[in-house]
This record gives structure tokens, C-alpha cells and sequence, in this order.
């Protein structure tokens, strides 16, 4: 199954191109989901009464799905909380905390990933960039944080916890927690193997002009740095050249001047201004939406072996749109700490780089490259 992410700048229209995507998708024979991934019933409105062979649409309920963690929480920490008095939460009594949104999110990802329905296409549309490029980056920092709070190597020595507990004099992590993490755990990398995977690529959906310009260029650096694949963007409500008169010349000027200019940059879509809101089937098939992109090979980040020439090895990071001076690194053991403007991701250093020292880097042509010395130390020695 294939998998498109789309999202852009708040009011770009992203819900809209998502449903017309998907609808095309379905239109040509291609068994498609179309899952809703912003509050609220966004995509309701645009569909309408749309009713078509092969589309299936699925909002996220991230109330249902607090309550069920939460029933499920209780359940395997009952023994605990009835040792300590606590009185056991009524789920419906209580609503979705922070967070509760992007979690309901992701198991609707790992669900569709893994439902027995027979689909070609998962199309999701997801909330404006920056709260998707957050969501996105939950799976890697969640497992992340996981592994620095509970090792998986501690839970072996389960037998050893209460002599651990008698000499540290605190009480050590119950099984459960353990087994909790585990099962999270195995539920993130379901989601983090999904958004790496080769069929799976991000959509981004502006309107251009100046404000859509900024807003893409800052979405497209966050998509780079996490390590997905920008497929393509679409140029939305697009004015058409022959209304190029009076005072919607300079409208039309402005979008043509950025679409020449994204174009050097990705490959754009342009979709129509239909000089209303589109609704319903007959609008999703006048906005002539880019159909899914056939599937590539993910994004690579490779290491050269620059050692005979320069004595160096070099990591690159395709970052477009980069700035020299809102860039950042930081190494930490074997993680290296990525900030590209608004967006950081730790990263886990290559084995080889692993063994080396950080000897400088720069930013060339859109990549950052990372030059490493080997530590001789570390380094495996030569005759």
C-alpha cells in the first residue's frame, strides 16, 4: 500500500486537495482510504453526498481512543492503584488530555497500515505543517525516550529486582511498566516503519504567493530534516492567465512569479480556483487533483569516504532551504542533535562516524555536510 501525507500552511486548503487526491485515486480503479486526520469533521463539508466505488473515508475519533487507553491503562495497573485506595476513573467521565490527538492519530496510521482491507492508497489529511511535522515526529522521539527510561537490557534482570531494590533502597519499575513500554514501543515502530517506508511520501499544499512562499519553504526544510519524502507540491487555487486584467493582474502576476520559482525547486501541481468553495463529487473532479506518485526509493542520507584525499569522512543531509544561520549541531555521544531552523531531530550517528570526531561542516547547495575524523583511538590502524 501506498501512502500520502498531505499538509501545508493553515488555511492553504490541504483538506480539500486531500479529498480531490483521493477521489481521482478512486476514480482510475485505485482502492483508496482517505483518512481524516484533523479535528473536527474537516473533510465532511467537502465531500458532501459523495458516494464512490473504491473510496472509503475514516475520520479520527481521538475521544474513543483516550477512553479505551485509559480503561486499558487502569486494567493492567489495578492491582497498584487498589493498593494504594485510588479510585478507578469512569472513562466517559473524562475527556481527551493534551496529546491525546497525535496519539489517536498514529493508531489510526499503524491501524490502516495493518488493516486486512485490501487498499492501494492510504491518503491522509493531516492538520496544518507545523502540528503535522510534530505529529510525524512523535514515533522516533517517543521510542526514543522510551529507551533512555526504561532499557529493554534492565527488563532481563527481572529476577534481580528485589535484590537491586533492597541495595538502592527505592523500589524498582514493576513488570507491568515494562510490559507497557514494550507494547508502545511495538505500536511506534509500526508507525516509524510506515512513514520510512519506499511507497510512502509527504504532499505539501500551498497557495501561491509571498505567504504561501514562506510557509512552504519552512515546511519543506522540516519534511527534509525528518527524513521523508517530498513528492511533490501543489500550487492551490491557482487564478487562470486569461483573467489577467484590471486589478486581478497583479494577483495573477504575484502567483505566476512563485510557481516559476518552486518549480526550479519541486515539481508543482497547479489545481484551479473555481472562484467558490468546491463541494461534492462534481468540484473534486473539476480540481483535477495530482494522482499518488509511484513508489521510489526512500530518502538517503549516505557517507562518503573522503580518507585518502582529505582524511575525513563525510555525512550529507539534504536540507533545502537552509540557512547557515539557523543551523546547529550538537554532538552527544553517538547522537547528533540537528537544528534547522524551528525543527530539531537527534539523530543516531552512523557506526562508522561513531569512531570519529566531528571536524567541521558547511552547507552546499542545499546539503549539509558533516566532515568526521577518525579518532585513532578508535579507528581500526593500518600496516
Amino acid at each position: 500500500m501506498r501512502t500520502l501525507l498531505i499538509t501545508g500552511p493553515g488555511g492553504s486548503g490541504r483538506t480539500t486537495v486531500a479529498a480531490a487526491t483521493a477521489f481521482a485515486a478512486a476514480r482510475e480503479g485505485t482502492r483508496t482510504l482517505l483518512l481524516g486526520a484533523d479535528p473536527g469533521d474537516a473533510l465532511g463539508p467537502v465531500l458532501g453526498d459523495t458516494d464512490l466505488p473504491g473510496l472509503t473515508v475514516r475520520r479520527v475519533d481521538a475521544d474513543a481512543g483516550f477512553r479505551a487507553d485509559l480503561a486499558a491503562l487502569q486494567e493492567r495497573a489495578g492491582g497498584a492503584l487498589d493498593l494504594l485506595g485510588a479510585s478507578r476513573l469512569v472513562p466517559e467521565e473524562t475527556g481527551p488530555l493534551p496529546g491525546a490527538e497525535e496519539l489517536a492519530v498514529l493508531r489510526a496510521l499503524r491501524d490502516a497500515a495493518a488493516s486486512e482491507d485490501a487498499y492501494d492508497l492510504l491518503v491522509v489529511d493531516l492538520p496544518a505543517a507545523p502540528r503535522a511535522l510534530a505529529l510525524l515526529a512523535l514515533p522516533e522521539e517517543l521510542r526514543r525516550v522510551l529507551r533512555r527510561l526504561l532499557p529493554p537490557e534492565r527488563q532481563a534482570a527481572r529476577a534481580l529486582r528485589p535484590v537491586l531494590g533492597r541495595l538502592a533502597g527505592v523500589p524498582m519499575p514493576a513488570e507491568w511498566i515494562y510490559e507497557t513500554a514494550a507494547r508502545l514501543d511495538l505500536q511506534l515502530a509500526a508507525v516509524q516503519a510506515l512513514l520510512a517506508d519506499r511507497g510512502t511520501a509527504v504532499r505539501l499544499v500551498a497557495e501561491p504567493g509571498p505567504a504561501g512562499a514562506d510557509a512552504l519553504r519552512t515546511a519543506a526544510l522540516g519534511v527534509a530534516l525528518r527524513g521523508l519524502r517530498l513528492d511533490a507540491v501543489v500550487a492551490n487555487r491557482v487564478l487562470p492567465e486569461s483573467e489577467a486584467a484590471g486589478w486581478l493582474a497583479g494577483p495573477v502576476a504575484q502567483q505566476r512569479k512563485t510557481l516559476d520559482e518552486w518549480r526550479e525547486e519541486h515539481a508543482v501541481h497547479p489545481v484551479a480556483h473555481l472562484g467558490r468553495d468546491p463541494r461534492g463529487a462534481d468540484d473534486l473532479a473539476a480540481l483535477a487533483a495530482p494522482v499518488a506518485p509511484a513508489v521510489t526509493g526512500p530518502v538517503r542520507w549516505p557517507v562518503t569516504d573522503r580518507i585518502a584525499e582529505d582524511g575525513v569522512l563525510v555525512w550529507h543531509l539534504p536540507l533545502p532551504g537552509a540557512r547557515r544561520d539557523c543551523l546547529d549541531l550538537v554532538r552527544r555521544g553517538d547522537e547528533l542533535t540537528v537544528t534547522a531552523g524551528p525543527f530539531r531531530r537527534v539523530v543516531p550517528l552512523p557506526s562508522a562516524l561513531r569512531r570519529c570526531t566531528v571536524d567541521g561542516a558547511a552547507l552546499l547547495e542545499g546539503e549539509l555536510r558533516i566532515r568526521f575524523r577518525p579518532d585513532p583511538e578508535l579507528w581500526p590502524r593500518t600496516r
